[in-house]
């Protein structure tokens, strides 16, 4: 008889729902909700340090980076990568538009790659890219290019910055020299 009883004690009544409610109440803010306020204030001060300060959501418009980066994909710049070490040949970083004492919105800049260090002469020959008279070796280029371009020296606070589609003519590329101040930081991804 006692283990009919409770068998049948296994019913939904009152008792089950105000259960469910507390176990709900329970996963949506934790047992104490004044620790759980006090997380939930901590890890949106650390969102909003992480993507206000540090990484920069960018939206690639334009194919000038295909196919490294296709048009309208999101992908993130980190302001942090260069404090150690200055910005090297083959980094995508993210360009300011306008100079640093100029007012610009940080989001809003170019995707390109670094192809010319400070200092060296980048010149295109037969759509080959030229470091100092010497072909440059570069497998993220995969398109054909007919590029051919003067001799540009950089000075010693510049780099040389173009995007990945040279199957796009010259004229429809924004290319050249980007002066160190205004590289924001490296994309990741």
């Amino acid at each position: 008889m006692e283990i009919r009883h409770r068998m049948t004690g296994t019913q939904s009544g009152p008792g089950q729902t105000r259960r469910f409610g507390s176990r709900l109440r329970i996963l949506a803010i934790g047992r104490n909700p004044k620790t759980t306020l006090i997380r939930a204030a901590v890890l949106a001060v650390v969102c909003v340090a992480v993507f206000k300060l540090v990484l920069l959501p960018v939206r690639v418009e334009g194919i000038s980076m295909t196919p490294t980066y296709s048009d309208h994909s999101v992908h993130f710049v980190n302001r942090l990568s260069y404090l150690w070490h200055e910005p090297r040949r083959g980094d995508v970083v993210g360009i300011r538009l306008t100079p640093p004492d100029g007012w610009s919105a940080p989001h809003i800049m170019y995707f390109k790659r670094i192809i010319g260090l400070p200092g060296e002469a980048i010149s295109f020959a037969g759509g080959r890219v030229l470091v100092n008279g010497r072909t440059l070796d570069e497998p993220y280029e995969k398109g054909p290019c007919d590029w051919n371009a003067g001799q540009v020296t950089l000075g010693p606070d510049e780099y040389f910055v173009v995007g990945d589609n040279r199957s796009m003519t010259k004229e429809q590329h924004t290319f050249g020299k980007a002066e160190r101040s205004r590289i924001v930081g490296k994309a990741l991804l």
